[in-house]
């Protein structure tokens, strides 16, 4: 596990939606503020507003690579493709070690309250469903990803 790995499960264990745990793990990198880290990232935990789509830990994963590798002028082709390339091979990283990219297919099997309010944190939380040690897999792999 890496020091980013150890900092987004920290994160998200003081009750950081996943998204913003391993987005604020990387301020370091990023050189973002960890209020504008967590403003830019706090509509995708619970797999986009707990609708259980694309886990929020790849969400911050791909919002880390963009940052640091990302595609900013939209007549670069070349730099698009690459950039695209990069999150696919996170994302190919990720489905290897966890399954899948979805929200809802890394947490089968685990009951939660339903709706799409998000859940009072405590230890039984934690327990149940497997989101810090995926916050943490998703940091480690862009950190490997990274050379850091």
């Amino acid at each position: 596990m890496s020091v980013y790995g150890d900092k987004a499960e920290k994160l998200f264990r003081e009750g950081y939606n996943c998204a913003q745990a391993v987005l604020i793990a990387f301020e370091d990198v990023t050189k973002l503020d960890r209020t504008t880290a967590a403003a830019i990232s706090s509509s995708f935990g619970g797999g986009l507003g707990r609708m259980r789509e694309v886990c929020g830990a790849v969400s911050g994963a791909a919002m880390v690579l963009g940052i640091v590798n990302g595609n900013y002028n939209p007549d670069d082709i070349k730099a698009k493709t690459g950039h695209y390339h990069l999150v696919q091979e996170f994302a190919k990283r990720f489905k290897e070690k966890n399954g899948s990219i979805i929200c809802r297919e890394l947490l089968k099997g685990v009951s939660s309250a339903n709706g799409n309010d998000p859940e009072k944190r405590s230890e039984s939380y934690y327990k149940k469903r497997p989101c810090p040690i995926i916050v943490s897999d998703s940091a480690d792999i862009v950190a490997d990803m990274l050379n850091l």
